[in-house]
């Protein structure tokens, strides 16, 4: 047991809930209308809580224990034997104990199922937001995570033991949620008037302080993957932050090109895709490789929500497949290129096997979007059978708050 891991961990675990409350539901809550505001603000708090509920309850078990190489067993539900009052003593997982890493673990888990409701924020029925969490989480998050991240004894995950690499959480959070995202925004289908009338984000200030808040605890996010207060972390915390400056500018110089002026949701756009396109490699590549990803998520991702978002026809309200999915997308790819040791990376030792290495991260992908987008699909349908997935048109005109939540952001 090592204090200061402890110590680490711990901060890295509050920090990663800031990302999601306050931080990710105020950067949704700015980019809605204000009828809304407070119908996405409950989505992202209760789809957070429902599945860290259901993480104490199987999630982690079935994510971190052995069964086979798509899921693991259920000698951890409710975090069964990580303490024995007998003797007093706590399980491990390397230097700090295993209810630390579970809490850790627990906040991934939330804030993937959390960012999904950006995509059909404004239409979704509350309830079959509820339900849909309940379905995807355990099928589509449980799995995905078991085969990414699951290496200890005994049958690794499908992926890991392949070498899939995923520091953070690229392809297990944000081509996991990105897919789904997409899947949710054909099937809920458009907001009434989109492509026809002003959808303007009611509160840019508020999705400025959401960002911040959101870059802030990606420290926590990145660098707490390490699991410890070592080299790793300080390597990560560093890329973090250089590749989130490069991709700001890239998102900036590339909107200015193309529209003729920057903007501030411009900026705020550019630093969740640079955080996203370095999460899977915070802690495996060099400096120079974070800020490479950075600035190509920058880049990308601008046409990820403008031209690639108009070839697909889908009304994703606050864009979360073109960043969240085209980002870990690029860091997915990206990390298995400058990871090498060559390009300043700390893993392969020789720049003949980073072709091997791509392979084994386009797999990985491959088999989350089959995967993530499949069950999405068939969560949807089942909660649109159970309640409804949209709510009357009545209701959406009025806005969710008032018609859902019976109460207002704004009394005027």
């Amino acid at each position: 047991m090592d204090k200061a891991d402890i110590a680490w961990v711990g901060v890295s675990t509050l920090l990663v809930l800031l990302m999601v409350v306050p931080g990710l539901a105020l950067f949704y809550g700015g980019l809605v209308r204000s009828k809304n505001v407070l119908s996405v603000l409950m989505q992202v708090t209760c789809s957070f809580s429902v599945a860290v509920l259901l993480w104490f309850a199987y999630g982690y078990s079935l994510t971190f224990t052995e069964g086979n190489a798509f899921v693991g067993g259920f000698s951890r539900s409710f975090f069964s034997d990580m303490f024995n009052p007998a003797d007093g003593k706590y399980s491990m997982t390397g230097s700090i104990p295993e209810f630390l890493y579970a809490a850790f673990q627990a906040t991934f888990a939330g804030i993937t199922c959390a960012l999904i409701v950006g995509a059909f924020a404004e239409r979704a029925r509350f309830s079959a937001v509820l339900v849909f969490t309940v379905l995807w989480f355990t099928f589509a998050y449980i799995p995905v995570a078991h085969m990414i991240w699951f290496a200890g004894d005994g049958t690794k995950g499908l992926l890991a033991a392949k070498g899939a690499l995923d520091f953070a959480g690229g392809t297990v959070v944000h081509i996991n949620a990105g897919i789904a995202a997409l899947v949710g925004a054909y099937v809920v289908g458009k907001r009434l008037g989109y492509g026809k009338e002003a959808m303007q984000p009611h509160n840019l200030p508020m999705t400025m302080m959401g960002a911040s808040l959101l870059w802030v605890g990606w420290f926590g996010f990145n660098a707490g993957s390490s699991l410890a207060a070592n080299e790793v972390a300080a390597l990560a915390l560093f890329n973090t932050l250089i590749a989130t400056v490069g991709a700001i500018m890239a998102w900036v110089f590339t909107e200015w090109a193309i529209k003729g002026r920057p903007s501030m949701l411009g900026a705020a756009s550019g630093a969740i895709a640079g955080l996203v396109g370095v999460t899977p490699a915070a802690g495996l590549v060099g400096p120079i490789g974070a800020l490479v990803i950075g600035v190509a998520a920058g880049v990308i991702c601008v046409w990820g929500v403008n031209g690639l978002k108009r070839m697909m026809g889908a009304d994703d309200s606050l864009d979360v497949f073109g960043i969240h999915g085209i980002g870990g997308i690029i860091g997915g790819i990206l990390v298995g290129i400058f990871n090498a040791k060559a390009l300043g990376g700390p893993g392969l030792d020789s720049t003949s096997l980073i072709g091997g290495q791509l392979l084994v991260q386009l797999e990985g992908i491959v088999i989350t979007i089959i995967w993530s987008g499949v069950v999405a699909f068939l969560a949807f349908k089942i909660a649109d059978m159970m309640c409804g997935l949209r709510v009357s048109e009545d209701m959406e005109r009025e806005g969710l708050e008032i018609s859902t939540h019976g109460e207002s952001a704004y009394h005027r």
